[in-house]
Parts: C-alpha cells; structure tokens; sequence
C-alpha cells in the first residue's frame, strides 16, 4: 500500500513539475518536450547535424538556398579554411573559428565577430546588426559579395572569436 502511494505522490510530483516547467518557460515542443521562452522557437528535436550539409537540410526548403549561397561565398573567399559545426552552427575554421552563419524565420544571421562588424559598420547600415552579429533578411537580396569580403577579412586579420 505505502508502494502504491510513493508512486502515486511520484508522479504527482513529476506532473507538478512539468506543470511549473511549462508556465516558466511559455511553450514545450510537442515533438521533443524541451522548453522555451518563446513559443514556436527554432530548434533541434534529437540529434544534432554534425555537417553543414545536415545542418542545411534539416532547415525549411525556403531557406536552403539562401544558406548555400552564403556557403558559397565563404567558401570561395577563404577556401583553405575547413568547415564544421560549432556552437550548433556552421561554421568555418582555420585554427580557430572565423565565422559563423545560421539560418532564422526571416533572416541568414551572420556572426563574424564584433572587430569584423565595426570594420564593415559603414557598409551594413542597411541590415540589423549588433556586437558581432548581422542580419541579412531574405526578403532582400543576399549580399554575397560583402559576405565574402567580411569571411575574407576575418581570416586575414586572425579575428578569431
């Protein structure tokens, strides 16, 4: 009997938790249970893409493109630098990490780190940017061009982030 409502008590306490867990944090995945601030958040269920070709496609059809085409210009910019994931982004490396790109709901977020952005601050007036951030929308086209000339910078001066 005393079993019983041990296990009983048990998953009071779970669904107590889970209860609080979910009014904390505003929304739980239905596919992976993990919680989040902002409902609807961009994330990964199971396993993490290990590669920048399984990180592009597990990202929506829409935005594939965009993705390979800031690659490509990275790629082409500074093509002795090798590619991996790194802090669950793609991510270009030469001894250290160079830069970084991901793909959001409306944006391709770019993270040079914040040196590359105040260098480059002049030309990127017409995107959001922060410390060492920048939002290129899709709604716009991509900026291949600076995007290769900021990866391009970004190995030459060893601005390592």
């Amino acid at each position: 009997m005393a079993d019983r409502e041990y296990e009983r008590n048990s998953v009071e306490r779970e669904e107590n938790a889970i209860r609080k867990e979910t009014e904390a944090a505003g929304w739980i995945c239905p596919d992976c249970g993990r919680a989040f601030k902002k409902k609807n958040q961009s994330h990964y269920c199971g396993k993490k893409p290990e590669t920048v070709d399984e990180y592009i496609a597990a990202q929506p059809k829409s935005v594939q493109p965009f993705l390979k085409q800031v690659r490509d210009a990275i790629r082409e910019a500074i093509p002795d630098a090798q590619e991996k994931i790194s802090w669950s982004m793609p991510t270009f490396w030469k001894g250290h990490n160079i830069i970084h790109f991901a793909g959001f709901k409306n944006h391709v977020g770019l993270y040079p780190g914040e040196e590359a952005v105040k260098e480059f601050s002049e030309r990127l007036k017409d995107y959001k940017f922060s410390k060492g951030s920048i939002q290129f929308p899709y709604s716009k086209p991509m900026p291949l061009e600076l995007i290769g000339e900021i990866a391009r910078w970004s190995y030459e001066t060893g601005n390592a982030h």
